[in-house]
């Protein structure tokens, strides 16, 4: 009994000085019970841990994080625990084995592991964040009204500072510094422990893969299979992979262009993908001089950013696009993704993970310099965000690199419009020899399960379930008809 406690009294220290935090005490086992109603599926149980909510104090307060399991049917092939973020920042996730689940995720995957899903903290059923937004503000904090010129930006920044006092006066405001991507990896080990299992594997998609990006660099002998698709930089979600959404726009626009130009009678859109782009800026312009059934300009741009993501949802958006020119009515628009405190938690993570540019004159140059470089989509990518008046981050931002094992598998679309390839290839290069990469011939964004590519699909179903990787990088040809 002293040699084991004693042997766990190490690995706690050698976790501690790897996160770069004093060692925290254990947390109690997960007690499983229902899931709150908006997270409720088959089979999933939900609990609550406890966690610090400085790392630096462990003993200090504690917020809650919520966490959901949907255990293996098969004990006996069980391998361990897949925990699973789908994004965001600000975005739930106690119900995202459920997603994955719908979208087909392999038995071999389901039988593998327990899959473990989590509302990150300050986000939905943990301890949440709260800036006090009203709806309209909810609205706006995220996606600030186009500009057309340096006095739009101008305004915006004023809406900005405003929602960045909120945040920083309200009844939350002394947790508003620890929600952060470090100390959400931090939570993720803690799981981890509650669980009981030695090393946890993990697929996070999205802004999911900078956090599991993180946590493999924080923990890297807690790392099991770890699998990022559709990734960010090893920057993270900064002011530049805000901007380089534009750049996404751009490369996955052409997919869009060529099915509507394929069929000019049912959409009137164009006869050839110069057309269709040319009617992208015609209807831009007109409804930013007069909204139509609720489309202004920037809603226009910003929901055709949305449905660029699916390529399910591509005919959907020709469809849209038609009505709109026609002055048809049109089906209601499904929100963005997110609810509840999505802004906040959002703003949270994003402000606080890094350091942002606080001149209002940086960003009118960027927005001219976009508006240039990315014509469809630059200006609003660079204009001004509530992050612009944010305090300075409590600490650095996690460099990620390439010590620890050799444990990764990144798997990433070539017109990804939200998460572009480049960012992608830099994190591929962070890692070093840590990461193998498997780049897909199709858009959208998301590449496991929500696109149909088999030899994408195969490659990370193969590393869950298996443990093999590529030996290389691997290219996947598009998908034949």
């Amino acid at each position: 009994m002293r040699r084991i406690l004693f042997a766990g009294l190490v690995v706690a220290a050698a976790a501690a000085a790897t996160s770069g935090v004093p060692a925290a005490a254990t947390p109690e086992a997960l007690s499983w019970g229902p899931c709150p109603a908006d997270a409720a599926a088959p089979g999933l149980q939900c609990s609550t841990l406890r966690v610090p909510l400085d790392y630096r104090h462990p003993d200090g307060q504690q917020i809650d994080v919520a966490v959901s399991r949907l255990a293996s049917a098969k004990p006996a092939q069980r391998r361990g625990v897949l925990l699973l973020n789908q994004g965001g920042p600000g975005l739930t996730g106690l119900n995202f084995s459920a997603t994955l689940v719908k979208a087909g995720l392999p038995q071999q995957v389901r039988d593998s592991y327990d899959l473990i899903g989590f509302d990150p903290r300050g986000i939905g059923h943990s301890t949440p964040v709260t800036c006090d937004l009203t709806p309209e503000q909810r609205d706006t904090a995220v996606n600030p009204p186009y500009p057309h010129g340096a006095a739009d930006v101008g305004k915006a920044a004023e809406t900005a500072k405003t929602v960045a006092k909120q945040c920083a006066t309200s009844k939350t405001a002394a947790i508003l510094p620890f929600i952060t991507t470090a100390n959400t990896a931090r939570d993720m080990d803690r799981i981890r422990t509650a669980l009981d299992e030695p090393k946890l594997s993990y697929y996070g998609d999205s802004y999911g893969t900078y956090l599991g990006a993180v946590y493999t660099t924080l923990f890297p002998d807690r790392s099991d299979r770890i699998v990022l698709d559709s990734n960010l930089g090893p920057e993270g979600y900064d002011r530049a992979a805000l901007r380089s959404q534009a750049e996404g726009f751009q490369t996955r626009f052409p997919d869009f262009a060529k099915l509507a130009a394929a069929d000019p009678e049912k959409y009137g859109l164009g006869r050839t993908p110069a057309e269709v782009t040319a009617k992208y800026f015609e209807l831009a312009e007109r409804l930013d001089k007069k909204p139509a059934q609720g489309i202004d300009g920037t809603s226009f741009r910003t929901v055709t950013s949305a449905y660029l993501r699916s390529e399910s949802l591509l005919g959907d958006l020709a469809e849209l696009w038609h009505d709109l020119d026609t002055d048809q009515p049109m089906p209601p628009v499904p929100a963005e993704a997110g609810d509840g405190n999505f802004a906040d938690g959002y703003l949270a993570v994003a402000c606080g993970d890094s350091q942002w540019a606080g001149s209002v004159a940086t960003y009118q140059r960027a927005v001219a310099v976009d508006r240039i470089r990315y014509p469809m989509f630059g200006a609003f990518t660079a204009n001004i965000r509530p992050c612009a008046f944010w305090p300075s981050p409590v600490e650095p931002a996690v460099r990620i690199g390439d010590r620890g094992p050799s444990d990764v598998l990144l798997v990433q679309n070539l017109r990804d419009p939200a998460t572009p390839l480049s960012g992608a290839a830099r994190l591929r290069s962070a890692f070093g020899d840590r990461a193998r990469m498997v780049t897909i011939d199709q858009g959208g964004h998301g590449a496991y399960l929500f696109a149909p590519n088999k030899c994408g699909n195969d490659a990370v179903t193969g590393y869950l379930v298996t443990g093999k990787r590529p030996v290389h990088d691997t290219f996947c040809p598009a998908q034949q008809p």
